[in-house]
């Protein structure tokens, strides 16, 4: 394998400054500088022909039920080829719900896929390409190392932009460790001026070595320009293994919330030199059970040191927290008013991060699964259970009052508390409409009980 140098705006700006002293009259240490640096446009092209083959353009067909019935929708996305057997790295966001995955090869080859595995906690996915025999070899790009990565890098971001097949763009690293609240869970981000638009999500950020060193994910919002996203490469080592071979990631959950010592935006800091500070746990977690406390200062998990002196640093904390073993003990370290206290720490299995949902024809609503993580708001009111999802309009259930958001405790008189007791009331109910076309709905909105009729006889769909 050839030896491929990664190129700063540094060495860009010397191979530049150095062109023009030999123009203006050729100084010898100008041709000096020429020969030391290689070709700047070269090492481009050879870096984007090492994985600009393996980019696949991907159409999605899935399913949505937010408008309160299920309809089919269709979309486009990115990924690229990372193995022989044609596994496909690319974006939660692209294939989720997918009823159907196709993909478009850089040589026109075409070819079906199945979805592995999805996290949407990292937003990620594996694809596989059904390769029937005698399709042939497939081209395939490597994963390179995001950790070495500095600010001023040259980067290519590769992928389908609105849909337009494969495209490629060029930029620089603005950030390696860019933290974004609310969607930097278990990874920072690496942030590029390079342009990631709708349609490059799940395609590839490539170094000047032709290596991949993250997936695309967020592009531009707004006004915004020259603001991208990606996840790094050191986040898709940990995740990829698990959706290929159990289909998900099962991070652990702690249920604790924590906070840095160094909050310059909320204007919050702590007087010490290490470790991360509990600012809350939530209800009937594990950490809760262990006896963790608002304040306390963690300063060792498993005796392992830990610091977050800032909120960049939270993310790798809670991939560690996120990577403990399940229903096993880890030995915590906390300072609680000066002294040192261990605490017994027993992780649980995080599950799912978003409920099922199901469309009920005639009734015109959907309904989906009650989930802590996605719904914190009805979970409070209820640890398990269904909640309307969508309602249509024109409808039977908008006629009837029934609004997003309303907690279904019965139907008819009797308990729902899953998705499958919903669907077989349903089914029941709806056999015979002419025998019976009312039913009393039982919810809870805003904490609050009522009851509704739903008269389900106009057929809105033959309408």
């Amino acid at each position: 394998m050839r030896a491929l140098t990664v190129v700063s705006v540094g060495m860009l700006i010397s191979i530049g400054c150095a062109g023009a002293v030999a123009q203006d009259g050729g100084s010898s240490g100008a041709a000096g500088a020429i020969a030391e640096f290689p070709d700047f446009r070269r090492i481009v092209q050879e870096a984007k022909e090492r994985v600009f083959p393996a980019v696949v353009y991907i159409r999605v067909v899935s399913e949505n039920t937010e408008s309160g019935k299920r309809e089919l929708m269709e979309s486009s996305g990115s990924g690229v080829i990372v193995s022989d057997e044609g596994h496909v790295l690319t974006n939660w966001h692209v294939v989720e719900k997918a009823q159907r995955v196709r993909c478009l090869l850089s040589d026109g080859r075409h070819a079906e896929a199945e979805v592995l595995g999805t996290d949407k906690d990292t937003d990620l996915a594996v694809i596989k390409l059904k390769m029937g025999e005698g399709f042939g070899a497939i081209p395939t790009a490597e994963l390179g190392d995001s950790e070495i990565l500095r600010e001023g890098d040259f980067v290519m971001s590769m992928g389908a932009p609105w849909g337009l097949d494969r495209s490629v763009a060029i930029g620089i690293v603005s950030s390696t460790k860019r933290y974004l609240d609310g969607v930097s869970e278990y990874s920072l981000w690496i942030q590029t001026d390079a342009a990631i638009n709708p349609g490059n999500s799940g395609g590839p950020l490539v170094n000047t070595a032709g290596e991949i060193v993250g997936i695309n994910t967020r592009g531009s919002a707004g006004s915004a320009d020259g603001l991208g996203f990606s996840v790094p490469t050191s986040t898709v080592r940990v995740v990829m293994p698990q959706l290929m071979e159990a289909g998900r990631v099962t991070w652990s959950w702690t249920g604790l919330q924590l906070q840095a010592l160094s909050d310059f935006n909320r204007d919050m800091y702590f007087p010490y030199e290490d470790g991360v500070i509990v600012a809350e746990t939530d209800p009937e977690s594990p950490a809760r059970e262990a006896g963790f406390l608002a304040r306390d200062r963690i300063v060792k998990i498993g005796g392992e040191s830990v610091t977050a002196a800032r909120v960049n640093d939270l993310p790798g904390i809670r991939k560690r927290l996120g990577l403990l073993a399940k229903g096993e003990v880890t030995e915590v370290e906390v300072v609680r008013g000066g002294e040192r206290v261990v605490l017994e720490l027993v992780p649980r299995e995080k599950g799912e991060v978003e409920g099922r949902e199901l469309a009920l024809k005639r009734w015109d609503f959907t309904v989906k699964a009650i989930n802590q993580f996605e719904n914190p708001d009805l979970y409070f009111y209820r640890k398990e259970g269904v909640f309307v999802y969508g309602v249509t309009w024109p409808g039977n259930a908008a006629t009837a009052g029934l609004a997003r958001g309303d907690i279904l405790l019965k139907i008819d008189g009797e308990d729902v508390g899953s998705i499958e007791d919903v669907q077989s009331l349903h089914e029941k109910l709806v056999a015979d409409v002419e025998a019976k076309h009312r039913v009393v709905l039982s919810v809870m909105r805003r904490g609050l009980l009522r009851q509704v009729v739903l008269d389900y006889r106009r057929d809105h769909e033959k309408e």
